[in-house]
């Protein structure tokens, strides 16, 4: 038996559990899995598994070959992982067309293990992390294309309700924000000389005016919907030749996250954090248009580009908090190739969208 149906081990992967989710989930009509081979592969947040599976002769139905296994511990100390990644694949966008999301062939969470798995398909003979590509206009507009299926499905305040992710709380607005905000003492004071002169003043600025405009903005629900909250560069399969399809994997918001934001965050995040600023600037404006394009021809209605935009240079200031929250237990030099490109070009986004005028 396996508890709450939850694999927490590698050994609790038998030929027969495989067999029974992959039978349940329509992917094997008759048949059995015979034999499997397993790669295991323990990262900080997960143990991860690629298996590669033999069926018995005979057997019929789509019947996948290779497919990913991510166990999650949910209690990491100080974060704690909710069923998010369970509900990502399972409820929120079953039958949504274009969404770009791996097939699931099965999923539990149990909150009194403190765990949960993900079985997907694994794409590693076709596509990479993002990360291995240079970001290019294409790239955006396929992401733009998916975040928009997303995004529409559960579009404003009364979906969201409905799935039980209301608009955030201005209670909870602020605690987001103070997660981070321990972060910017120590960074301003041992790498100034890594910022443009005026970026210190703005960042504590910043902090004080931004917080307010996020809360006012959750007065009027259109533009929210469930987000990703998290697109970084690996958290998006491309295609190890071509543009298309995309994928976004790796939805782990921790307890302190927003779940539900402007969807426009979602691109935002990406543009922001993980674009060169020049082809940023180059190729904002087209992706942004696309998103809005696709978000109306999916139904959404009364959302304005004037309105887009504004989200959108408000969800860019945020990105400084992505950044700053590396650093909130003190100045971490260990990971400063990650987060200080990351701020440096939160603030010069800040500075191309004339951010400080939103206050």
């Amino acid at each position: 038996m396996i508890p709450d149906n939850v694999i927490s081990t590698p050994d609790q992967v038998t030929a027969r559990w495989l067999t029974d989710v992959l039978t349940k989930s329509g992917a094997l009509d008759t048949g059995a899995v015979e034999s499997f081979n397993l790669d295991t592969n323990r990262r900080e947040l997960s143990t991860n598994i690629r298996l590669e599976l033999k069926y018995t002769d005979g057997a019929r139905g789509e019947m996948p070959r290779n497919l990913f296994l991510k166990m999650v511990n949910i209690d990491m100390e100080d974060e704690f992982f909710g069923p998010s990644e369970v509900t990502y694949y399972i409820r929120d966008y079953g039958g949504v067309p274009d969404v770009p999301i791996l097939r699931c062939y099965d999923a539990a969470y149990s909150e009194s293990l403190g765990r949960y798995h993900v079985l997907l398909d694994d794409l590693s003979a076709t596509h990479v992390p993002s990360y291995e590509r240079t970001p290019t206009l294409e790239f955006g507009l396929a992401l733009a294309d998916g975040l928009a299926a997303m995004h529409a499905h559960w579009w404003g305040r009364d979906r969201l309700e409905q799935a039980g992710e209301p608009i955030p709380t201005a209670d909870q607005i602020n605690r987001f924000v103070s997660i981070a905000r321990p972060g910017v003492e120590p960074i301003l004071r041992g790498c100034a000389d890594q910022l443009e002169p005026h970026w210190p003043g703005v960042i504590c600025e910043l902090y004080e005016k931004h917080p307010p405009l996020m809360i006012n903005r959750t007065q009027d629900g259109n533009g929210f919907t469930l987000i990703h909250g998290d697109t970084n560069r690996a958290n998006i399969l491309v295609p190890i030749e071509g543009d298309r399809p995309i994928y976004l994997i790796d939805r782990q918001p921790f307890d302190w996250s927003l779940t539900t934001w402007l969807g426009v965050y979602d691109l935002s995040y990406n543009l922001v954090l993980k674009w060169d600023a020049a082809i940023r600037r180059e190729c904002e404006i087209p992706i942004l248009k696309h998103y809005h394009e696709r978000l109306i021809a999916k139904g959404v209605r009364g959302y304005s580009w004037e309105q887009l935009w504004y989200d959108y240079r408000l969800s860019a200031v945020m990105s400084v908090y992505v950044a700053t929250e590396w650093c909130r237990g003190g100045l971490n030099r260990e990971t400063l190739p990650l987060w200080l490109p990351m701020l440096q070009k939160s603030m010069i986004a800040f500075d191309n969208l004339d951010c400080g005028s939103l206050w």
